[in-house]
Formats: C-alpha cells, structure tokens, sequence
C-alpha cells in the first residue's frame, strides 16, 4: 500500500502528539515527536550546568550536538513511544517543567534547528512517518502529502497539560503552566528561525471540543483520500 508523510503542527498541547500516535497505531506508520527532541537537548543542556533561568551558555552546547544521539523506541509496557537520550530513557524528565519553562530557547538556536531538522529528514525519507511539532509543514516536511494545523485556547490548553502532570505526579500549579503555555506560545511564534506559522496548504483543525476519535475519524478519511488519490 502507498504510504505517506503527515505533519502536525500547532502550539503547545493542542492535541498534536495524542493524534499523531493514534494515526500512527492506526496505520503503523512511524511517529516522531520532534518536541520531545528539543527537549532532549535542552535537558542535555541543564545536566551540563549550560543552562538555567538565568543564563545560557549557546556554545559548549552547539559543539556538543555531535556527541548527542536520540533513538526512538517503542516501550513495550506503555505501548508507546520512548525518546532515548544517549542510550537512557528520558521520556519523564524531559516532560519537567524546568524542561518546558526553558525548551523554546534552545530551539530557537539556528545550529540547534538545523542538526534536529537534518535528523528528522532522514526520519521521513523512507515515508510513511507522522511528525508532530512546530515547523513540521513548513521546513521538515514542505511536501508532506498531508498537513495539519491544530488550534485551540490557552486554557483549555493549560487545563489539558496540567492533568497530564498531575497524573504523572509532577508538582505545579495550574497558573504555572498556563504561564509557560502562554510564554512559549510567544517564542515559537517571534523566533526569526523557522517561527511556527501554519503552511499554506495545511488544513487547520480546533480541538476543543471534539474526542480523540471524532478527530481520530476525520484524519483517517483525508489520509484515505491522499493514499488512493
């Protein structure tokens, strides 16, 4: 069967990666989480004393990306994808909100983007890959037989990932993340390198009020539509 590359962007916890791993699952496609590479990085950064609230030391990071690997696994307990940062799993510490409150400085460093956005392209070369995150349409896959743009409040937003915390027993309170979202939401979209902006021939898509599977449903009739065009 044809298979395809599909893109997801749009701001932070829209619903991206929850959509792009049901999609995957469906088709047994490939799904990259391009965020959580960004945050491998950054949290690369933090172990290193190169980072923190106050400063940022660009440099010993930009020459360190070579000594850098991540690998994508599936977690045979979960049934889902595991990131792996230099052979360790991270996929809880890179979810931390000293990882969120500082990843959209780390990617909006151009050396940092492009050896991520070179990773990525060899992700999706062979197809049949779903990449969710900020600049997916526009610069990892242009050409991405189909492209989605996910809106929705930053409330509702906040309200969404400050569950998906609390379940994992991480201690924050609700006005902290609805700051970060509103935060990152704002370096995302004013970086001068790759800003998140939605791909002219993407198709955008609110989710605030609709399932898992009415959008689950809606994708997998327009991934139809692209495999047997």
């Amino acid at each position: 069967m044809k298979k395809i590359n599909i893109a997801i962007d749009g701001t932070s916890s829209t619903g991206k990666s929850t959509l792009a791993k049901q999609i995957a699952n469906k088709l047994n496609y490939i799904y990259i989480d391009s965020g959580a590479m960004y945050r491998c990085v950054t949290l690369y950064a933090i172990q290193n004393n190169w980072l923190n609230t106050s400063r940022f030391d660009k440099e010993p990071l930009i020459g360190s990306l070579p000594n850098i690997h991540l690998k994508f696994a599936l977690n045979e307990k979960t049934n889902d994808q595991t990131i792996f940062l230099n052979g360790v799993s991270v996929e809880n510490e890179i979810r931390s909100m000293e990882v969120s409150n500082a990843v959209s400085r780390v990617a909006a460093v151009p050396e940092i983007r492009k050896a991520m956005v070179r990773l990525q392209h060899d992700f999706g070369k062979d197809k049949g890959v779903v990449m969710d995150g900020r600049d997916i349409g526009t610069v990892v896959f242009p050409n991405a037989e189909l492209k989605l743009f996910l809106t929705c409040s930053a409330k509702v937003r906040a309200q969404r990932r400050y569950e998906e915390m609390q379940q994992k027993g991480i201690s924050v309170s609700f006005d902290q993340v609805l700051s970060n979202i509103k935060s990152r939401d704002h370096l995302d979209s004013s970086r001068s390198d790759s800003p998140l902006i939605k791909a002219s021939d993407a198709l955008e898509i609110n989710t605030e009020n609709r399932s898992v599977d009415e959008l689950l449903g809606q994708v997998l009739e327009l991934i139809s539509s692209k495999i047997n065009s």
